[in-house]
């Protein structure tokens, strides 16, 4: 399978984004671009910027792991791992998540983007007292 240019593009992207770059998001999203996580949702550049403004202001490191890729006209589906260190999750501990995100892609930038993870395994069970209570209701319901 052949490698999508724009796909790859928005791939590594990612992997240099961090609190100085947000302003460069308009480089691989439309002006009207809708973005959607299991935490928000926005709509226009102007809110996703400021969305990851506030995202990566307190991390203290943040990357991905990008895994299968594919795309089909306008549609692509990337599976990844987030790695992230926050000092107010895990105890400032690497907290690792995966995921997947669907993107629309119009004239080689996307234009809608949803992903997909256990928002859960993110946030909730990475903050004490919650986070215990969370794991245990988890393997409550596994056995």
């Amino acid at each position: 399978m052949t490698q999508d240019p724009a796909l790859e593009t928005f791939c590594a992207f990612y992997n240099k984004l961090d609190k100085s770059s947000t302003k460069r998001l308009p480089e691989v999203y439309t002006d009207d671009v809708r973005f959607a996580d299991p935490l928000h949702r926005v709509e226009g550049i102007d809110a996703l910027i400021a969305y990851f403004d506030a995202l990566y202001a307190n991390l203290d490191d943040c990357h991905f792991d990008f895994g299968e890729r594919q795309r089909q006209g306008d549609l692509a589906f990337v599976t990844w791992t987030l790695h992230l260190v926050h000092p107010k999750l895990a105890g400032s501990r690497k907290v690792s998540v995966t995921g997947c995100s669907r993107l629309r892609f119009r004239d080689d930038r996307v234009c809608d983007h949803r992903d997909y993870f256990d928002a859960g395994a993110l946030l909730y069970e990475q903050i004490p007292i919650l986070g215990s209570v969370i794991r245990g209701l988890k393997k409550r319901f596994v056995k």
